[in-house]
């Protein structure tokens, strides 16, 4: 009997470059077929940073969720290699001693909502919907 042998993708390295042609035939077919979701989320670099800071953290876990107000959001924490969510983690204080630290837990995402319907033969996203600015 032949060894089977799993291949398991590192964290650090999950996901690619598609390009823009892929990119914007995945982001068309969504937004064709879930018309009330928002178009997009924007995230700001400095939180991204701090999850990514967290010792042992490889990657980042988004969860689609409901904000206090019933708003569709998302919920980013910080996975270590074996891809469990960094909820607390310790570290070692100048004298030496150990501080048991809160893992970040992170929200508060500009939210785009999906703009008004174009008029019938509208002809998807183009170049420019990729840059809509979020108020």
């Amino acid at each position: 009997m032949a060894n089977k042998q799993t291949l398991v993708k590192q964290v650090s390295a999950i996901g690619e470059d598609i390009g823009y042609e892929l990119g914007n035939q995945m982001v068309k077919a969504f937004q064709s077929t879930n018309e009330n979701d928002a178009n997009f989320y924007v995230i700001g670099r400095d939180i991204i940073d701090q999850i990514l800071a967290q010792p042992g953290c490889a990657g980042i876990k988004f969860y689609n969720a409901y904000n206090e107000n019933g708003e569709q959001t998302m919920v980013y924490v910080g996975i270590n290699q074996e891809g469990k969510n960094i909820l607390e983690y310790t570290l070692v204080t100048i004298d030496g001693s150990f501080l048991i630290k809160e893992g970040i837990v992170a929200d508060r995402i500009d939210r785009a909502n999906p703009p008004p319907k174009p008029p019938s033969g509208g002809g998807g996203i183009s170049a420019d919907d990729w840059n809509i600015s979020v108020d």
